[in-house]
């Protein structure tokens, strides 16, 4: 299969592919997600096939507006109604009860919910809005590999398997949205993003809990990112948590280092072993897949040390996604 990039000015051409099956990649604020009809059930497979991503994992359903949600779900409840009035179109996926039989096994994994977003990407709504129904959203990459922020991250990972990809630049996140469960008694996060619990807090007027649960291998999970391994390039990734241990490590020609700029300076290493992070929080959460992906392309490299952050609601969402990177693993002095 050849894989078309697409502009812009070709979204007619991406709305005709979805309209026939096929899967499109597309930007989202927060990484590139892969596109299929989402009431298409042999569409929605073949995301699965494309990915390499496993059945029971449900999908997340993108919409273009709260409009054509509404036809998914058994009710928009007074809760939705408020994160939607003040999050959306955002990187917020809201766990809602599923209007039974209106979406295939494949997108919910069985289960009696449907998480849904509306991104903040014209671009992409408008594709939507276009095609007349909701797509499924997955993040576009191989599974368990490092999200794709860049459409040509995604053509790396799946050129010749999908039929187009949308390029909208860089996206201005780069980590997964926020996904709350409000279809039970206590709304919960069930994976952290750029929305804060407190902030969804706030909006709701309730304490929203945070899921910090594992799922058994027995179980199907309610939302991505709860089961299996994410986010891992080939080489082995150390979480450092205090930048002053990096001082501490033997760096070799097999070792790499993603850190904030500040950090990087310090550090005797050849450029092409270092990954600048940025200045700060919001800029390591836009560059940590890209510099996770910057070491994969480099086969001599086979250790990565990573600058955590700790201490706030605001550092879950990174520290989420470098934990399971990193499959647990902190650097501890000697």
């Amino acid at each position: 299969m050849e894989t078309e990039i697409f502009s812009a000015g070709q979204i007619d051409a991406a709305v005709n592919l979805l309209a026939k099956g096929e899967l499109v990649a597309f930007p989202t604020e927060t990484v590139y997600g892969l596109g299929a009809l989402a009431t298409n059930e042999e569409a929605v497979k073949q995301v699965y096939a494309a990915k390499g991503r496993p059945s029971d994992n449900p999908l997340i359903v993108t919409v273009a507006d709260k409009e054509m949600m509404s036809h998914y779900v058994q009710e928009v409840s007074d809760r939705a109604e408020k994160l939607i009035n003040h999050f959306w179109p955002g990187p917020l996926t809201i766990l809602l009860k599923a209007r039974p039989g209106s979406l295939p096994k494949a997108v919910t994994g069985g289960l009696a919910t449907v998480a849904l977003r509306c991104p903040d990407d014209q671009l992409t709504r408008e594709m939507i809005a276009k095609l007349g129904s909701p797509i499924v959203g997955p993040s576009a990459n191989t599974s368990t590999k490092p999200s794709p922020t860049t459409a040509q991250h995604v053509f790396h990972d799946l050129r010749g398997k999908i039929a187009g990809i949308i390029d909208g630049g860089p996206t201005k996140v780069g980590l997964e949205s926020t996904i709350i469960d409000i279809a039970v008694k206590s709304p919960v996060v069930l994976r952290p993003g750029a929305i804060t619990p407190e902030e969804l807090s706030r909006v709701l007027g309730e304490t929203v809990l945070i899921n910090r649960g594992q799922v058994s291998d027995q179980e199907v999970p309610k939302a991505p990112g709860m089961k299996y391994r994410h986010y891992a390039p080939s080489a082995a990734v150390v979480v450092v948590d205090d930048a002053q241990d990096f001082a501490q490590i033997n760096f070799d020609e097999n070792t790499g280092v993603m850190a904030l700029n500040a950090e990087l300076t310090k550090l005797d290493l050849p450029a092409q072993n270092k990954f600048d992070l940025g200045n700060g929080l919001a800029d390591a959460d836009r560059n940590l897949f890209a510099g996770l992906r910057y070491f994969d392309d480099q086969s001599q490299i086979k250790q990565i040390f990573v600058q955590g952050f700790g201490g706030s609601e605001q550092t879950l969402a990174y520290m989420n996604r470098l934990n399971k990177a990193a499959a647990g693993h902190h650097f501890q002095v000697k």
